[in-house]
């Protein structure tokens, strides 16, 4: 027996090793042959072949550009109440890791303990897989928590549509129900019509790295991305966790910084915590990061308008530019970064006294990011992207030592740089892209 090449022949250890295996470990796990069928509220419908769970699933259908890590997509709590469509042509080709860290206890592998997304929809599943880490298939994994896929559809026919009218609301029908009539109207469930960030945040306080040295930063948990954690944690901080609705102004001064986590839906559902963020930004002189959601409840709280866009972007491969320069973050240079949100802050010419934008999306021309101004007197960023992405690009990634920087000095350090006044003025650069935003809108 040859392996590579007729000059590679396996050694005896090898064929003793191949002996001791059990071959049912190398036959996989394959789904019966079961139909489904995504069925549009805007009235299209997708037949193909089940995998997963056996149940049918509501949901608002999305659509992601990444092309590896979809274990830490489907694991990501901003994909809660969505059915997920994968551009990538074949998805399960590496199977799924076991979600057991080894490295920092109390949080799981992946983004969090459990597949987020109701649905996923794929061109083409892998039902052999192949990775040292892997320890089960994604048809295994999706069946163990009740979530049902469809392969064998046009996922490019299904993007283009989701492109071109929106995400609309879907139900990924399986089995007996895919003959049964579709879905009315009023039967499609509206994830965005519910909290889904009381859904997805802690119950209750809980310390990451209670013995460490560093800066004590609290994060308000809208539905936190594990790696976003890890993160802060791998710095040094003492990371405490608070559930989204918890009275950070009570303990304030307990800590050196306040993180504002990502999270799922509409972040004016949660209007009462933006005005406490409110509060805290009025009265508290210290450090202030947030991410996605984090970054749009900072926006509420400035007094910027949060606004749900067509179709979102979702993706590793998002060019935003820096309008701002602040730590690692250089003006004028364009970072790629990955995104999965729905809502953005809007873009106005009259922006709230104190802030400025700090980032823009080069494809949309979207906010991706804002700050406090010097004259403000504050130490605050919010982005819209994940620097922290577990399946890259880590381009951002130095935001957190940045952050935590801060938080263990409390020195201010060139937070806006002199070009974001020039784009702030009527008629500069900025104004030009609110008029491109208003004219895509």
């Amino acid at each position: 027996m040859s392996i590579i090449g007729p000059s590679r022949r396996l050694s005896g250890v090898v064929k003793r090793a191949l002996a001791t295996v059990n071959p049912s470990l190398f036959r996989p796990v394959l789904p019966a042959k079961i139909p489904a069928a995504l069925h549009l509220k805007s009235g299209q419908s997708f037949v193909g072949q089940s995998f997963g769970s056996a149940n049918s699933k509501y949901g608002e259908t999305v659509f992601s550009t990444s092309i590896t890590s979809y274990p830490d997509s489907m694991t990501d709590p901003s994909y809660l109440g969505q059915i997920l469509v994968f551009t990538s042509p074949m998805i399960g080709n590496y199977g799924v890791p076991s979600n057991i860290s080894n490295t920092l206890p109390g949080l799981p592998y992946l983004e969090s303990d459990r597949i987020q997304c109701t649905g996923i929809v794929v061109a083409d599943v892998a039902l052999k897989y192949s990775h040292y880490q892997a320890v089960e298939s994604l048809h295994e994994w999706c069946a163990r928590y009740d979530v049902p896929g469809i392969t064998g559809v046009d996922t490019r026919a299904i993007t283009s549509l989701l492109r071109d009218q929106g995400t609309t609301l879907g139900r990924l029908v399986v089995g007996g129900d895919v003959n049964a009539p579709r879905p009315r109207d009023d039967e499609y469930w509206d994830p965005s019509k519910d909290n889904l960030v009381a859904q997805a945040s802690t119950p209750k306080p809980f310390t990451l790295n209670p013995d460490g040295n560093g800066p004590r930063i609290a994060v308000l948990d809208f539905g936190f991305k594990a790696n976003i954690l890890r993160s802060l944690v791998r710095r040094g901080a003492v990371v405490t966790v608070l559930p989204w609705d918890h009275d950070f102004n009570a303990i304030r001064d307990q800590f050196d910084g306040l993180f504002l986590s990502n999270g799922p839906g509409d972040p004016k559902m949660i209007m009462d915590t933006a005005m406490r963020v409110r509060k805290t930004i009025d009265e508290w002189d210290k450090p202030i990061f947030g991410i996605c959601m984090g970054h749009q409840i900072l926006g509420l709280a400035a007094g910027l308008e949060a606004y749900r866009m067509t179709f979102g972007n979702r993706g590793h491969n998002q060019p935003v530019l820096a309008l701002a320069s602040s730590g690692s973050i250089k003006a004028g240079r364009v970072y790629v970064t990955s995104q999965n949100h729905q809502y953005a802050l809007r873009l106005t010419e009259d922006f709230p006294s104190g802030w400025a934008p700090f980032f823009i999306n080069c494809n949309d021309s979207s906010v991706e990011g804002i700050i406090s101004t010097p004259e403000s007197g504050k130490r605050i960023w919010g982005v819209q992207f994940h620097p922290e992405s577990s399946g890259g690009p880590l381009d951002t990634i130095e935001m957190f030592t940045d952050f935590v920087h801060e938080c263990a000095t409390g020195k201010a350090n060139g937070i806006v740089s002199a070009m974001i006044a020039d784009e702030m003025k009527v008629g500069g650069s900025d104004a030009k892209l609110v008029a491109a935003v208003s004219a895509r809108d």
